[in-house]
């Protein structure tokens, strides 16, 4: 006959294991400068790891793929120290549930359209981050972002929503660059084979306009 008890002095026996091998662990870690250089996170999900395998959020964060997808954002060009959306709209047709809504801007005073808009809204609450907005725009302009702790306290703030306005969607193409490497790199690659092509056009045509030959003098007219 077991004794009584003895279930439980097991089970604080398996919480003792793993409490002193989590602290082994991290010493053998910090010993290992090569294998120190994986993030604690990542150590922690290893099925080689003995101690402690949660990660302790929010202290600890996995790393974001680049693909991962949440709340879109405007790019604005520092280079240019322009907005790289033109509010053409696209964004807002593809949509599937319809968060988008842009406000163009107009000119003063011929009342037509500038390629600016005045006013860009998304409604976070409502979003998919599905990523149509960020597929289909054809200037790059806006790309999702890796943001994901997004929250506000109704019963504190009961008119508020996540909406989010032009202000707050707006961040630097340097910002893109940091957290989608690879996207930015082919941005860049793009950008130099377009310039380029138009580099070339526009030598084949100065070219083209040399090799011309002259036009032939046309007689003088008149009346004697």
């Amino acid at each position: 006959m077991a004794l009584l008890g003895t279930g439980i002095l097991k089970g604080l026996g398996v919480t003792l294991r793993h409490f002193i091998n989590t602290y082994a662990e991290d010493l053998k870690y910090l010993l290992n400068k090569s294998a120190a250089a994986q993030p604690r996170p990542l150590r922690r999900q290893s099925p080689k790891n003995k101690g402690l395998v949660t990660v302790e959020y929010p202290k600890e964060r996995l790393p974001l793929p680049e693909n991962f997808r949440y709340v879109p954002f405007l790019v604005f060009d520092t280079e240019k120290q322009e907005e790289k959306c033109t509010s053409c709209g696209i964004c807002a047709k593809v949509c599937p549930p319809q968060c988008i809504w842009i406000v163009r801007t107009e000119d003063p005073v011929t009342k037509r359209p500038v390629p600016q808009p005045k006013e860009f809204y998304i409604d976070t609450t409502i979003c998919m981050n599905c990523g149509y907005c960020a597929e289909f725009c054809p200037f790059d302009a806006i790309k999702m972002d890796h943001d994901y702790e997004l929250s506000y306290y109704p019963e504190e703030q009961p008119h508020m929503r996540l909406v989010y306005d032009k202000a707050k969607l707006l961040k630097p193409d340097t910002y893109h660059a940091s957290i989608h490497p690879l996207d930015w790199q082919r941005e860049l690659a793009d950008r130099a084979a377009e310039e380029a092509k138009k580099k070339a056009a526009a030598e084949a045509k100065a070219k083209a306009e040399a090799t011309k030959p002259a036009a032939p003098a046309q007689p003088p007219t008149g009346t004697a």
